[in-house]
Formats: structure tokens, sequence, C-alpha cells
């Protein structure tokens, strides 16, 4: 059983941060230096008077991730918008540039063109380039938490090439973002 270092909560499942361990609530509102976190810590709370937070916050966050998850399920956006799609009426939309996604996965997978040069020549980093070829976001669907959902929006690739991309990114041994 481990001990909140702010309030005294006793629990086995504690969150820690920068080697010190925290309730869920203490560790929503923990620094995140090492000196301030230890400023912090050291003023104590007595931890009855945030029981009333841990009756009615079971497990912090979990609600939001369940709200995600519901999300991502319908299909519906998680984030801003990827490289060649736009938000419109709080859908995913095509840009018209679009086109250059489909040709940069096509020349990653046709060519021996480095990432580095394909990225320059995209006007892209090399990760962001990496985050272009690994976002399953332009073959319509959505990922989100480890799941895959089908999308609400329009596919810029196909799966078949979206694939093959994948299956060269792995042989090549390029470490995705």
């Amino acid at each position: 059983m481990k001990k909140c270092k702010k309030c005294g909560f006793e629990e086995e499942d504690l969150k820690e941060k920068l080697g010190v361990y925290f309730c869920d609530v203490c560790f929503l509102f923990a620094p995140d230096n090492k000196e301030s976190l230890s400023i912090y810590s050291e003023e104590k709370v007595n931890g009855s008077e945030i029981d009333l937070f841990r009756k009615y916050s079971p497990k912090l966050g979990v609600r939001q991730k369940e709200a995600m998850i519901k999300k991502a399920k319908n299909g519906d956006l998680m984030s801003r918008a990827p490289f060649g799609y736009r938000i419109k009426n709080k859908k995913l939309v095509p840009e018209e540039f679009s086109r250059e996604i489909e040709e940069i996965f096509e020349e990653f997978l046709n060519s021996n063109i480095s990432l580095n040069r394909l990225s320059k020549k995209h006007n892209l980093s090399v990760n962001g380039l990496k985050k272009v070829l690994t976002n399953f976001t332009y073959v319509g669907k959505i990922k989100f938490n480890g799941d895959i959902y089908e999308g609400q929006h329009e596919p810029i690739i196909s799966p078949i090439l979206f694939n093959h991309v994948q299956n060269k990114i792995e042989k090549l041994g390029i470490k995705r973002i």
C-alpha cells in the first residue's frame, strides 16, 4: 500500500510524478518540475477534505476517455485535421491539394528516395512525413486508444496502397511516431 505525498491517502495504485507518488486528485494538480513539485508536496492537505472529490469523481479522466472512445466508434474527428484535410461543419473534408498525399505514398512505395529527401520535396519534416505515411485517417479510418474504427470522412488513398506502404516501413525498420 502506497501513501500520497500530498494528502496521505493510501492506495495500491497511486500515480508517480518525478519519483513522488500521488492519489488521482493530488496528481491532477501536481507541477511538472522538480522544485515546484517539492514545494507542492510539502504543503499538506487534509485527506478527508478531498475525499468528496474522490467519492464523486471515480477515477478522474475515465468519463472523458469513455466519451472519446464513443466519438471514435462513431467515426468522428478526434483531433485537428491532418495534412491534406480540412474541417468543414465538424467533418473532415479532403483539401484541394489532397492528391499530394497519394503522391507521397506512391513515391515512397515505388522509389528508393530517402525519407529526408521525400520530406523536403513535400515541405514536411521527417517526423511529419512518418505521421502522414502511418496515419489511418487517409484510408477513411479513425485510430484511438490502439483501436481502429470506421471514419465518417472520405478516404484519400486506397487501403491497398496504405498496406503496401506499412509493409515497406516495417521491412525497412523505420520507427513509427
